[in-house]
């Protein structure tokens, strides 16, 4: 059976979860991280040396990233929808993976810190209304591409969703001036009828 290294309250742990679900992949995860620690011990870091997680251990594979792990399972064990047949569906998914790292993560990861792990008295309030009008209008931007398509990369849903989604789904849990995005809402309802995003993603309080 596959091992996924890692607490439910992290984002990225909850990115890997939600897929393994989708794709009907059978998951022992192991609390790792945060409060459980464990994740500085020289048997962690010989299999991921960044000492973060999630890992994940399918027999002798042992890969860190989460979003690589996404793409793993999904070349592994997925299918279409999840996993594009064609490559400008697989390519048009992976545009969103990296986005998400590259765009969005850095800013929602600054107001998740500020809100969630420092306290009150000594929370940075000029960081946290920079990040949130930069996260803002990245959502814009998605909310016009999702008027023009129900899901990130398409027609269909995909491994493209599940970061972005992830994010979304945090970003209304904060507690910040949000604009109104039909399109973002519709489509985060969508997910949320989901029984994997609701079991290993809306159902997990922030921490």
């Amino acid at each position: 059976m596959i091992r996924i290294l890692g607490r439910a309250s992290s984002i990225n742990v909850q990115k890997v979860m939600w897929c393994a679900d989708e794709l009907g992949v059978a998951v022992e995860r192991v609390d790792v991280g945060g409060k459980f620690k464990g994740n500085d011990t020289p048997e962690y870091l010989a299999k991921n040396p960044m000492g973060l997680v999630p890992t994940l251990e399918d027999g002798d594979v042992v890969i860190w990233e989460s979003n690589t792990i996404v793409r793993y399972l999904a070349d592994k064990y997925g299918k279409a929808p999840w996993q594009p047949a064609d490559a400008k569906g697989r390519g048009l998914a992976s545009q969103w993976m990296d986005w998400y790292l590259t765009a969005m993560h850095p800013p929602m990861t600054t107001i998740f810190i500020q809100q969630i792990r420092v306290e009150p008295a000594k929370r940075d309030a000029k960081a946290i209304a920079d990040a949130t009008d930069k996260v803002a209008k990245l959502w814009t931007m998605v909310d016009g591409q999702l008027a023009k398509r129900p899901y990130i990369a398409g027609p269909d849903i995909t491994i493209g969703d599940i970061p972005a989604g992830c994010s979304a789904n945090r970003w209304y849990m904060l507690d910040v001036k949000r604009p109104k995005l039909a399109n973002l809402e519709a489509w985060l309802g969508r997910l949320k009828q989901r029984p994997a995003f609701k079991k290993h993603v809306a159902a997990i309080p922030l921490s």
